[in-house]
């Protein structure tokens, strides 16, 4: 098998092992508000980009990105200007979860750098997240009942309404990095070129 080849099999395998994952949701119901965190679905698409650098990184992440956009059609449905619409199909599907083929940016620094980048890659995501949240959703009013104690400030709104779920998520794929980062035969599959 030709390497581009093999790249674009490992791309696709690491794309739906992440879609998979992202339905695996053990702590979907601690949020009343929204969010959930998933089984590190992330971490193969970060893999991915540590693997094969980040323009290939990026490529997978779009189309996680365009995943994500379709199990959430139901944005069309909330109410939302043309603005804020665009803003929040831009900031909380598209860019935040193709922020994740940064992963890749510190590849040549070994196991240090990996894990650099994957926490990079999704404090990115939830800066993504964040914006969207001061800019679109605190703007809308919409969601302001459900958290009354933080509804007359928009960024820690956000912070709350977005760390909640994202500060555990970017903490768990860490983890599960760090340990399948130290088994031998993955770290030489990362190494392969």
């Amino acid at each position: 098998m030709n390497s581009k080849t093999k790249t674009l099999v490992e791309g696709a395998m690491m794309l739906a092992l992440a879609i998979v994952l992202t339905f695996v949701t053990p702590f979907k119901k601690l949020f009343p508000f929204g969010g959930e965190i998933t089984l590190v679905s992330m971490l193969p698409v970060c893999l991915f980009s540590i693997r094969h650098g980040v323009k290939k990184g990026l490529a997978i992440a779009l189309l996680f990105a365009g995943f994500q956009f379709s199990q959430g059609l139901s944005v069309f449905g909330w109410g939302l200007t043309t603005e804020m619409l665009i803003t929040c199909i831009a900031m909380d599907y598209f860019l935040a979860y193709t922020v994740l083929g940064f992963a890749g940016m510190f590849r040549k620094k070994g196991m240090g750098g990996w894990i650099c980048g994957i926490i990079i890659a999704l404090t990115m995501r939830f800066l993504c997240h964040f914006i969207s949240g001061v800019v679109v959703f605190a703007s809308t009013g919409k969601i302001w009942d459900e958290l009354d104690f933080v509804a007359e400030n928009k960024y820690v709104y956000s912070l709350v309404y977005n760390g909640a779920y994202m500060l555990p998520e970017i903490i768990l794929t860490t983890v599960a990095a760090v340990i399948l980062l130290k088994v031998p035969s993955i770290c030489r599959i990362i190494n392969e070129q």
